[in-house]
């Protein structure tokens, strides 16, 4: 189904200053008014959907249980794991106040870990040239790049259609990445990107978070993050408070469930298309589609 919002999701992104990270309630209400999404009070949606602007523009997907049971076994590291991520204190997305100890019978660890052939420490974007994340810079790199392999392929091609431009922006930014690479002999990058089978530059694994209202401004306004859950879990929901939307499971957040969930986040980081010399790709439109509207 299609729902169809009022919003104009690019003059919206024109008003969010990169200050902005959502956890400002007073502030995200009068955007809310300014920008409202057109339907009253918070609207659930259950069945697979594609979200769109009053211009057209795609904002969102959402495709439930799209996944088979062999396929999510893929998405659980079986032999060797990345460094992990939990702190006792800073930043939200690694404290662990935020985490929750997996069932008994489980066990998923409570953890946060970034993979990426090309990550910019903060603030350093336009200071430096890109690093392999920690994460793939040990003796496991090899075994864990390809132990993401199949669920890489499986985002790529879900991106594929979502948003063609986006796709073929990825791939070139990538291929530049290691133009590059090799012409500045970057550490262990070319490597990398022989094993990296996503087109997204970067990828965060999280197991058992919850996660405030928040905006990720390192990823591209136009581009789509793709956010994959699995695990046995039940009343996990996703949170789109700018758009009055919740989704069974812009600004967004996730309210713990019952059992152990593992999300996989697939995003392509701007500053690294930047560093490639890759241009935007725009946004997603509807074309030619007969939409039925709720």
């Amino acid at each position: 189904m299609t729902v169809k919002m009022q919003i104009d999701i690019a003059r919206y992104s024109k008003l969010i200053s990169p200050k902005n990270t959502g956890h400002n309630e007073e502030k995200e209400e009068k955007l809310l008014e300014r920008c409202p999404p057109g339907h009253e009070g918070t609207k659930l949606v259950d069945k697979p959907a594609t979200i769109i602007d009053v211009s057209g523009t795609i904002i969102a997907w959402y495709l439930p249980d799209a996944l088979t049971e062999t396929t999510q076994g893929g998405h659980r590291f079986a032999g060797s794991k990345p460094r992990k991520s939990v702190k006792a204190d800073g930043n939200w997305r690694y404290n662990q106040e935020w985490f929750k100890q997996g069932s008994e019978n489980v066990g998923s660890t409570p953890e946060c870990i970034n993979l990426s052939p090309a990550w910019f420490q903060q603030g350093h974007e336009n200071l430096s040239d890109p690093e392999v994340s920690a994460s793939l810079k040990g003796p496991s790199s090899e075994n864990i790049l390809k132990a993401i392999a199949r669920p890489a392929a499986i985002a790529s091609a879900a991106l594929r259609v979502m948003h063609p431009q986006q796709y073929f922006a990825g791939l070139r930014a990538l291929s530049h990445l290691g133009d590059k690479a090799l012409s500045k002999e970057l550490p262990q990058m070319p490597e990398t990107l022989q094993y990296w089978a996503s087109v997204f530059n970067s990828l965060s694994i999280i197991s058992n978070r919850e996660t405030p209202n928040h905006r990720d401004h390192l990823s591209i306004p136009e581009c789509f993050d793709i956010l994959t859950t699995v695990g046995n879990y039940s009343n996990a929901r996703m949170s789109m408070p700018s758009l009055q939307l919740e989704f069974r499971i812009v600004r967004h957040g996730v309210d713990g469930g019952e059992g152990d969930r593992i999300a996989w986040a697939w995003y392509m980081r701007d500053s690294v298309h930047i560093y490639a010399g890759v241009p935007s790709c725009g946004w997603a439109m509807v074309e030619g589609r007969i939409l039925t509207t709720v």
